[in-house]
């Protein structure tokens, strides 16, 4: 049961295969046996996930039909879920439940989906190799040596080792798409506004954004169906229809103009990477695609400007968290400035301190001009670069990732290096707009994958070419040894 797709479980669920609850007891067994090797889950939730799956058997038996109707899934643990620990990866809201559940958490319910736990996460969402997390590292389960990508590596490792079919996940500079990567899955960050914030502890606001991670294209279309939509809790959120994402898949690809940037293929990225990338290209031609070189000239601007502008996001939406009203809180202060200083020192690991303060430097008099709006003005040139391409082609496709996942801790000495590994994913952060990874391969035994970007609200294109490219070829029925 453990191999099933979320496709699969709906088809098996339908057709009275086997029960809701028979598929959770299998896959919480499963977590049991198998995640204290991963560490990808921080809570189990074995008592609501029995009773939502007996609830969903319960709404087939009365004739209720639907994709998500008793699918098991987690959620990333920045999530809120009434009543259960929701603690970002972090020992500030270790002690944290949740009063309400974040929408898409009420959205998936409502369809049926049987929450199994909550993943673990860099803390805060501010890493991009799940180590700064106060539960500890997780582990990528192709080698268990190797990071599974972050900040989304508990709920990618967690679908990558089969202990459950999909999860939702957050991108806010590539924390979806490069875990994809990472650990061969499909991964997708929808346009900015797409997916609603509600409920979803901000890291910075303005990039933030909540997606799914899941084996196939096909699992993506049907998890995001459940999970966009407009919300007026939301004033990010954007009223715009949403579609039928599924019933896009299988459009031919004759004609799709693919454009490939030049900039990616500088002498950062691995050699063997941008062989795979090339010979996904290859494969998208015969199946009637047209490619075309082009440019995103201030591309090479894009990771000075995100880091001033996620930091100087983080380090005003991290200032609630001080010891007063809720979260972790130190023992005996001495007066109101010491419990602030102590329980924050003492709450925040080392790599959020690090982004809080240069968020505030970043906007502190002096400096807001220098750093901060002139990262916003390189921002819309980096947009702008995006929307001269779009003009040329439908989609624009590269590697995610310049190399593979890394040994644990081999870059924890030098935060910078860590940073430049999100140079082809934060653009679309930037920009707004709807990014994909997909498998494409492996170096040196570890998962490779390449990222697809389209122009805003078109997720349906991105889920269409990963599908039919996936048709195609196996690296995404590919399972990693042991699991």
């Amino acid at each position: 049961m453990h191999h099933m797709t979320l496709a699969e479980i709906a088809r098996g669920l339908a057709d009275k295969k086997f029960s809701s609850e028979e598929l959770t007891q299998v896959l919480l067994a499963r977590i049991a046996q198998l995640d204290p090797q991963l560490n990808s889950f921080i809570s189990l939730t074995q008592e609501l996930a029995l009773s939502q799956a007996k609830a969903a058997d319960a709404r087939r038996a009365n004739g209720e039909t639907g994709a998500l109707l008793g699918a098991p899934i987690a959620h990333k643990d920045l999530f809120c879920t009434q009543g259960i620990r929701t603690s970002c990866g972090s020992k500030m809201l270790d002690n944290f439940k949740a009063p309400y559940d974040a929408t898409v958490v009420a959205k998936l319910a409502a369809a049926g989906t049987v929450t199994l736990g909550k993943t673990n996460m860099d803390e805060f969402a501010m890493g991009s190799a799940n180590e700064s997390s106060y539960y500890g590292a997780v582990k990528n389960p192709w080698n268990l040596e190797h990071v599974p990508g972050g900040s989304s590596g508990g709920s990618a490792a967690a679908v990558a080792a089969r202990l459950l079919p999909a999860a939702t996940a957050t991108d806010t500079g590539g924390s979806i798409r490069q875990p994809a990567a990472f650990t061969n899955l499909t991964g997708l960050k929808p346009t900015y506004g797409r997916v609603s914030r509600w409920g979803m502890i901000a890291y910075a606001s303005s990039l933030d954004q909540g997606g799914p991670l899941a084996r196939t294209a096909e699992d993506c279309a049907i998890l995001l169906q459940g999970m966009a939509g407009f919300d007026p809790n939301d004033s990010t959120s954007i009223d715009e229809p949403v579609p039928d994402y599924s019933a896009s898949l299988n459009g031919s690809l004759q004609g799709l103009r693919i454009g490939v940037p030049k900039e990616y293929f500088s002498a950062g990225l691995d050699p063997r990477i941008a062989e795979l990338v090339h010979n996904s290209v290859k494969e998208l031609e015969k199946l009637g695609a047209v490619i075309k070189e082009i440019s995103l000239p201030n591309m090479q601007h894009a990771i000075p400007a995100y880091y001033v502008i996620a930091p100087a996001e983080a380090s005003s939406n991290l200032s609630r968290f001080d010891g007063v009203r809720f979260g972790y809180r130190c023992e005996n202060p001495e007066n109101l400035i010491d419990l602030y200083k102590r329980s924050r020192g003492e709450g925040f690991g080392a790599e959020v301190q690090r982004r809080i303060m240069v968020g505030a430097y970043a906007l502190s008099a002096g400096y807001y001009d220098a750093y901060y709006l002139k990262a916003q003005k390189i921002r819309r040139l980096v947009k702008n670069d995006f929307m001269a391409a779009f003009n040329e082609v439908d989609i624009i496709l590269g590697p995610t990732t310049p190399n593979p996942a890394w040994k644990l801790g081999a870059k924890n000495s030098d935060p910078v290096a860590e940073y430049l590994e999100d140079v082809y994913t934060i653009t679309a952060n930037l920009a707004g707009l709807p990014g994909l990874s997909m498998p494409a391969g492996f170096v040196d035994g570890l998962p490779v994958g390449v990222q697809l970007l389209a122009p805003y609200f078109q997720e349906g294109r991105l889920l269409n070419v990963a599908h039919q490219y996936q048709l195609n070829t196996d690296w995404h029925t590919r399972t990693p040894t042991g699991f």
